[in-house]
């Protein structure tokens, strides 16, 4: 039963979410604050964190941004105002999904499954030959584990959303891929999400990777087209 951890300091809403997700089968936390988030993280092992940004003490864009030093788990923000800007930020920190209220509970358990399909990783079988690392350019990208190396052997942290898009570039090198194709193959085609999240991950992707982030060598933007990985992949 996958454990998700509802933050925020509407009782009324953590109430309402707590029930409903229960009924579908989730284990479910809560917490009023980020003290309190981070008490419980310590705690128990959590499957996801759906994450209010207006909280009292330290708002939410903080709190993903520290766990995000630490921890690739999955985070799903939620905010009352629809700003685009804010939308924006929230991907550019680590947030693997974005909602606005007021919102369907529906449509926030359709993101959850979507968000947990693309982030906990299966059991890892045992033959190497199924564990593929793709090799590109120094980098290892370990895909049962999730992880991304550098030459150096350093670990790299990505967010679950991060990790998918890279892994569908390496999929793809020397191949044009258009931002809807990204979508589909990062997200699954059922995933609303709006077009600008693809050229934000691709932007944070780039500091990650790139040496000059802003002449980048290895995911090069293809005009009118989308994106290309620009460089040469082999499975170890």
């Amino acid at each position: 039963m996958p454990h998700l951890l509802v933050v925020d300091d509407d009782q009324d809403i953590l109430t309402l979410l707590t029930s409903f997700l229960r009924k579908h089968q989730y284990r479910v936390s809560t917490a009023e604050d980020g003290e309190a988030m981070f008490a419980l993280l310590e705690a128990q092992p959590v499957d996801l964190v759906i994450l209010d940004i207006m909280l009292r003490n330290e708002d939410g864009f903080s709190l993903c941004q520290r766990l995000r030093t630490t921890s690739r788990l999955p985070v799903i923000m939620l905010s009352a105002m629809a700003d685009h800007t804010d939308r924006v930020v929230g991907l550019e920190i680590g947030a693997d999904d974005y909602l606005t209220k007021p919102f369907d509970q529906r449509e926030l358990l359709a993101r959850v499954k979507a968000v947990l399909r693309r982030t906990v990783d299966p059991v890892a079988p045992s033959s190497p030959s199924t564990r593929p690392v793709l090799c590109f350019g120094g980098w290892q990208l370990d895909v049962a584990r999730r992880e991304l190396r550098s030459s150096e052997n350093a670990l790299v942290m990505l967010s679950g959303g991060e990790f998918d898009l890279l892994l569908s570039f390496a999929e793809h090198p020397q191949r044009v891929l258009t931002r809807d194709q990204l979508m589909d193959m990062a997200r699954g085609p059922d995933h609303a999400a709006f077009d600008r999240s693809i050229d934000v991950q691709v932007s944070r992707l780039r500091h990650k990777l790139e040496t000059d982030p802003k002449n980048p060598s290895l995911i090069r933007t293809v005009r009118n087209g989308g994106y290309m990985f620009a460089t040469t992949v082999r499975r170890a």
